[in-house]
């Protein structure tokens, strides 16, 4: 009687189905159990292996790419602009490509030999597809102007083309998925100098000596994949930077008159 009217409760309850003293892992992949080959009719002979079946000795299939790899191709494939961006628009192996709202890509000249590389895309790049928008845009507008020099006669970009959820700096696993394509970016337009604006372009992109020291003032050569020369970089603060530290404003000051002291002397020696 005691089992009935347990029976009984567990009906009102809604129970459904038995369950097993010990709990069951479903996800747990069970090997196929082998089974006899049937025989050919009529000869008793076991039919002919698959073809697919490796033979002795012979070498596993290759596996495929992991996306740092795909990066690589996707970039080295790339011979204009124009195939860059579509081929940074259909990688799909970073997780930033699926958080933000649009791609931002290298905007002004394509011919200029000055190639301005800034942080990731800030909310407003992020809502625009255009790089230094918004506030460190119109800042950074006001540090050209002050060298008689206007984005229309320069290269720019940000460091990776999407931006990181609630603008936190992008992981090391990002950053590799992403520097493949800004460095064909430098190869396809093959400027003359780079300048480089913050300190995580800095350390992701100038040499390891030189990104640890800070080093500032002075041109740094920087070998890029594609191109058969190394490039000048010169290493300054980025428009947010001196937006939040206006101690660094100085500094920054002496950066943009050695660079348009540079591009006097390439325009003179030209």
């Amino acid at each position: 009687m005691e089992q009935l009217a347990a029976l009984r409760l567990q009906i009102e309850w809604g129970a459904d189905e038995a369950l097993e003293e010990a709990p069951v892992d479903r996800l747990r992949r069970v090997a196929p159990q082998s089974q006899p080959s049937p025989a050919v009719a009529g000869t008793g002979v076991p039919p002919p292996l698959p073809q697919e079946r490796r033979k002795v000795g012979e070498a596993a299939p290759p596996t495929s790419s992991t996306p740092a790899e795909r990066a690589i191709q996707a970039a080295a494939a790339a011979n204009t602009l124009d195939e860059l961006r579509a081929a940074i628009t259909a990688f799909d192996g970073c997780a930033l490509h699926d958080t933000a709202s649009n791609l931002v890509f290298a905007a002004g000249d394509p011919a200029a030999s000055l190639l301005l590389i800034g942080d990731p895309p800030s909310a407003d790049d992020d809502r625009s597809g255009t790089p230094f928008s918004g506030a460190a845009g119109n800042y950074l507008d006001r540090m050209l102007a002050s060298i008689s020099l206007n984005r229309e006669q320069l290269l720019l970009t940000p460091l990776i083309p999407w931006r990181p959820p609630g603008d936190r700096p992008p992981n090391p696993a990002e950053l590799t998925l992403c520097l493949p394509f800004v460095r064909r970016l430098i190869a396809l337009t093959a400027p003359r100098r780079l300048l480089i604006m913050g300190p995580l372009a800095a350390r992701s992109l100038l040499p390891q000596t030189a990104a640890r020291r800070r080093q500032r003032g002075d041109w740094i050569d920087i070998a890029v994949p594609g191109l058969s020369h190394p490039i000048p970089a010169l290493p300054t603060f980025s428009p947010v930077e001196l937006m939040r530290s206006p101690k660094d404003r100085r500094a920054a000051w002496a950066d943009l008159r050695l660079l348009r002291r540079t591009l006097d002397a390439d325009a003179a020696s030209a």
